[in-house]
């Protein structure tokens, strides 16, 4: 009699916070502990993940820390399981490199572009508005799924500015294509792993073997030999890019502490993003 091996189907974005699960994907590592993982491309980013976590699309997530916790906070029957990165995300803020926007102060009546409402582009909008004081009521929105549509949007000036990830638009500002304004960092971790209800309470023991196999391979993740070099390539960065990206960068193996939780929803309630607060215990599960 032969026992079927779970399956456990992942979302992330394509960017090179998620290497570790690819490598251990190619070693094979979750198949030798028991477990079939299945890795699902958000290039969309948290929004479109939140939206196949609530449809049971994907059984969990690595997402944003502020995008998961707004839809949890917002009714979605998942938890936070761990935390992925804990450093801060480094948002760029840009505009078309033809532009006449030169400082971060100018766009507040501008448009922004945004993978959808309730990705991490449309929070962060929010957040920043907020930081430098813009009326967030006011905020106007264009929606366009994808960095390549980011790209046509600004070009074409269906809308005047877009927050992404700092690295990963690095090589289109070196293109000339967009210009950054300037960095805002996320005032809170970068990424956790959240689980829908169901997979955590039919699943959660192929969910801790998969979670002890990704912890194994981030906490010696910077020492593997070259792997500045590796990223680099498979991410199309240049090499000095990725040394500063990977200084910064801090992968984390514990569970979101309840303070960052409430941290997170404080911020999200003031900008009415959420309708009420919930406390942490509802928020996450330890495994």
């Amino acid at each position: 009699m032969t026992t079927e091996i779970p399956t456990l189907k992942i979302g992330g974005v394509p960017e090179h916070f998620n290497l570790p699960w690819h490598l251990a994907l190619e070693e094979g590592l979750f198949l030798k502990k028991g477990v079939h993982v299945e890795w699902v491309e958000f290039p969309e980013g948290t929004g479109a993940m939140n939206k196949a976590l609530r449809a049971r699309e994907i059984d969990a997530a690595v997402i944003l820390t502020g995008g998961v916790i707004k839809d949890i906070a917002n009714g979605n029957p998942s938890k936070i399981v761990q935390l992925f990165v804990s450093s801060p995300l480094q948002w760029g803020v840009h505009v078309s490199a033809k532009s006449n926007f030169t400082e971060i102060d100018q766009l507040e009546n501008a448009t922004a572009a945004i993978s959808r409402f309730g990705s991490g582009s449309h929070v962060m909008a929010h957040v920043q508005a907020s930081q430098r004081e813009w009326d967030t009521s006011t905020l106007k929105f264009e929606v366009v799924n994808t960095l390549e549509n980011a790209v046509e949007a600004l070009t074409q000036g269906t809308a005047d500015y877009f927050m992404w990830e700092h690295f990963t638009t690095k090589p289109i500002v070196d293109a000339g294509v967009f210009r950054r304004l300037g960095d805002f960092p996320t005032p809170w971790s970068c990424f956790v792993v959240a689980a829908h209800d169901e997979v955590i309470e039919n699943n959660g023991g192929a969910l801790k073997n998969v979670l002890d196999i990704i912890n194994r391979v981030t906490i010696d993740f910077k020492n593997i030999p070259s792997i500045d070099r590796t990223l680099a390539h498979r991410y199309e960065q240049k090499l000095e890019d990725i040394q500063k990206w990977l200084a910064m960068t801090t992968w984390s193996q514990e569970q979101i502490s309840e303070e960052e939780i409430m941290r997170v929803q404080d911020r999200l309630f003031d900008l009415k993003m959420i309708e009420k607060k919930l406390l942490p215990e509802q928020m996450y599960n330890i495994l």
